[in-house]
């Protein structure tokens, strides 16, 4: 790592971020050395340090900063969107990640936005007990989001089968929130006059299908009509997507396939990039905290890739799959960059989208 590094960094960060000169600095030696040495573990980040203080100082100062550091929610969403750009639309993925650090266990609900040519959370919940989510908790991370982007943003909002329940649904709708969220098999319906679980319903569905159904009314809530994408899958499993627009099955299940990407995203944070699981913080606000330096470094990494690649795509091997992602892509170069110094760490104006793209869906 090199000072002029930090210094790049820091003239982006500084209009962003309201702390003192020093504590800017520290969090932009903590964003590069995260980059650097592909963890963040504390230890090793102080190891790269540029100067000739000791790591055992350095350490120390990184360590005071998770301390003494507060920040207010969502802090890291202006630098974000500085460095990815701000398109008029974009897919919102929600999903849970989590770990556990000894014995204790680390639950994150997160939401991210993506596209084709990147993937980086956007805000998340640390959540005070192990497994799903609430629907209380999903509604107040929503209403986080639409505190400082307009719900026209969303082109369509993606989730797993975890995401599910009629009071969620309806606070989507209530908001003009546009989704596709699998649902289980059991889910009842009711489609013609009658109820049917799906898993009967589609019982002899083989290829793609699309329908419309009623949720039922039931536990003080009104019953919501949806719009369904079904089809077979490995093993025989229906895989069933519930959408609030109506759109052909087909086309629904082709939305659905964008929810892949969170888990990318994951990947990206974890074993393939940052090593976020080899922290030892166990406070969720010093987690968060570490969450929006993980995030920052994300987007850096698809603010890098765009300026080497362009227009351009990663080249792809006989099998189908690129031959390395479009953050790998990113990472590598902004790595490199950080060892020699050759060209500015961020220049220019041009973001990781193009602002009037639109991800293709057939």
């Amino acid at each position: 790592m090199t000072s002029f590094a930090l210094v790049d960094l820091q003239r982006v960060l500084t209009p962003h971020v309201h702390l003192g000169k020093s504590r800017v600095e520290t969090l932009c030696l903590l964003v590069i050395g995260m980059i650097s040495a592909r963890t963040v573990n504390l230890t090793h980040i102080a190891a790269e340090r540029p100067a000739r203080a000791k790591v055992a100082s350095t350490y120390r100062r990184l360590q005071r900063f998770f301390q003494q550091v507060i920040l207010p929610d969502d802090w890291s969403v202006g630098i974000v969107m500085a460095l990815i750009g701000n398109p008029d639309r974009w897919y919102l993925c929600l999903d849970r990640t989590n770990w556990k650090i000894g014995k204790s266990d680390v639950n994150v609900l997160v939401l991210a936005v993506v596209a084709e040519r990147y993937r980086v959370p956007l805000m998340w919940t640390f959540l005070d007990h192990s497994g799903n989510s609430t629907t209380q908790q999903r509604i107040s991370l929503m209403h986080r989001y639409l505190a400082r982007f307009n719900a026209s943003t969303v082109r369509m909002l993606l989730a797993d089968r975890e995401f599910i329940g009629q009071e969620w649904f309806k606070f989507l709708k209530d908001k003009n929130i546009p989704f596709a969220i699998r649902v289980k098999q059991d889910q009842l319906v009711v489609v013609e006059g009658r109820e049917y679980p799906l898993r009967t319903y589609l019982s002899r569905c083989k290829g793609e299908r699309g329908f419309t159904a009623t949720l039922p009314a039931k536990a003080g809530q009104p019953a919501l009509e949806l719009h369904f994408g079904a089809k077979r899958i490995k093993g025989g499993e229906l895989l069933i997507v519930a959408c609030s627009e109506p759109l052909r099955g087909s086309r629904i299940l082709r939305y659905y396939r964008w929810r892949w990407f969170i888990e990318c995203m994951f990947s990206d944070s974890k074993t393939k990039g940052l090593n976020l699981e080899d922290t030892r913080m166990k406070f969720s606000k010093r987690l968060s905290l570490l969450m929006a330096v993980s995030a920052i470094a994300l987007a850096m990494a698809c603010h890098t890739a765009s300026r080497l690649m362009g227009s351009k795509y990663p080249a792809r091997k006989k099998h189908g799959y690129c031959s390395k992602s479009w953050f790998r892509t990113g990472f590598d170069e902004l790595r490199r960059r950080i060892r020699t110094n050759e060209t500015p760490l961020i220049t220019g104006k041009k973001y990781a989208i193009r602002k009037r793209f639109r991800p293709r869906v057939a």
